[in-house]
């Protein structure tokens, strides 16, 4: 009997796989689980149809990802810190600075995606990764500028 594999399988496959199982596998424990259908002419049609319009949105999310990496590359963040002697800033600029500073600029980042080489704690011009996507990732600039102190 030929099914198409809904879930993936232990040692039979993985899912959206046609694979050839005894009668009783099938229809006693595959198909009544969900595990995986019957493969009519129909269904498979119905499945390779499924694989290219998923492929088409994959490949869609990723160029999308791409142009937005491309526009975050020639981006700078700006971020203001308190400063101490010898242009050291209290603290360190993290993640969630740089993901604030992008905010500002109109792109919407997670924290946990942004991913900074080293702590920053000191004043000039750092480099950041932004994980877009699981294949794209942009560099942005990120410039640590003293906080300017309201005149007394």
């Amino acid at each position: 009997m030929k099914v198409i594999l809904l879930k993936n399988v232990d040692k039979l496959g993985e899912e959206g796989a046609v694979v050839n199982v005894k009668d009783g596998y099938g229809q006693n424990f595959l198909i009544p689980n969900g595990a995986a259908r019957l493969a009519t002419k129909n269904a498979i049609k119905a499945q390779l149809e499924d694989r290219r319009q998923a492929s088409r949105k994959l490949n869609k999310k990723k160029d999308d990802a791409l142009a937005m990496a491309k526009q975050m590359s020639s981006l700078e963040v700006v971020v203001h810190a308190k400063v101490g002697e010898e242009n050291r800033i209290f603290g360190s600029v993290t993640a969630q600075h740089v993901a604030d500073g992008l905010a500002a600029l109109g792109f919407s980042v997670d924290r946990r995606k942004v991913e900074l080489e080293e702590d920053i704690r000191m004043l000039g011009v750092y480099t950041a990764k932004v994980k877009i996507h699981t294949e794209v990732t942009a560099d942005v600039k990120v410039r640590v500028e003293p906080e300017e102190v309201a005149a007394e």
